[in-house]
């Protein structure tokens, strides 16, 4: 487990001092991508209501979404819209659910700096992801067979990436637990490729990590997913809305989590950690 791992458990912890089973207690599961992020809020939130505690963990949207249902979680964060079977499961249930989009997330894809490129087309990356493209060759002067790191397929992330280049993702793609492993091991794999949310790589400081520029053609503008005015103009390829689905019946209890969110106070907690506001 690495220091990051490491520290965001100890804030979850922290959060979740002296939090009984009273129905004050907001338990949050889902996404990857949004649990560094909901951490940070819940404990800005706790500061302004101290009477309402939250207990926040990732393990991905499936997860999340499958907890909301069996009655574990009061919210779900997931980095996809819900999938109709899965809206059909709510419905046998008599359950009533609503969503709420509380931040945008662009998908970054990250390579060494060993791999002399800095921009790569839509195409290409089909390409590398699906597994036609296996060597580095192929498309820089580098002859280094390419290791694709990426997350289960109960991943928003994953399920987003597949669906956005409409490909099946090569067999010999090593499924990883979270975005920070998929960047520690692009630092020791000087060959891999991985793609995370841009929330995880706009605080690195690891020289040996390089933010690939998104083309969706050979002759169109390389976007940067840490651009925030492409994000904000809606450019960027792989951008997307975060999403926090809960049951109705649940609203009185979350509603001034929610407000916090999209207040100023929560807006700018999101812009801090390197997602994006949602546009107005």
């Amino acid at each position: 487990m690495g220091f990051r791992s490491i520290l965001l458990m100890l804030l979850v912890v922290s959060i979740c001092v002296s939090c009984n089973s009273t129905n004050e207690t907001i338990k949050i599961k889902g996404s990857d991508t949004e649990v560094n992020l909901s951490v940070q809020l819940a404990e800005a939130f706790h500061v302004e209501q101290k009477s309402i505690f939250i207990s926040i963990s990732g393990g991905g949207s499936g997860l999340g979404i499958a907890s909301l249902l069996n009655g574990t979680a009061d919210m779900a964060n997931s980095s996809r819209r819900m999938k109709l079977t899965e809206m059909e499961l709510f419905n046998q249930k008599n359950i009533q659910i609503d969503s709420f989009i509380f931040a945008q997330d662009a998908i970054a894809f990250v390579v060494s700096t060993e791999i002399p490129i800095d921009s790569i087309t839509i195409e290409t990356l089909k390409g590398i992801l699906s597994g036609s493209i296996n060597n580095w060759n192929e498309i820089t002067s580098v002859n280094k067979k390419i290791n694709i790191y990426g997350r289960q397929s109960n991943s928003g992330t994953h399920e987003f990436i597949k669906h956005k280049l409409n490909i099946e993702f090569s067999d010999k793609a090593k499924e990883m637990n979270g975005n920070a492993q998929i960047l520690e091991a692009i630092k020791y794999d000087h060959s891999g490729i991985g793609y995370v949310g841009a929330g995880y790589v706009s605080r690195q400081t690891n020289s040996n990590l390089k933010v690939l520029c998104i083309k969706e053609n050979d002759s169109a503008k390389s976007v940067s997913p840490l651009d925030a005015v492409q994000i904000a103009k809606s450019n960027y390829f792989f951008q997307r809305p975060l999403y926090q689905y809960y049951k109705k019946s649940s609203f009185e209890k979350i509603k001034e989590l929610l407000a916090f969110e999209q207040n100023t106070s929560g807006m700018n907690i999101i812009q801090e950690a390197g997602y994006y506001p949602i546009n107005k």
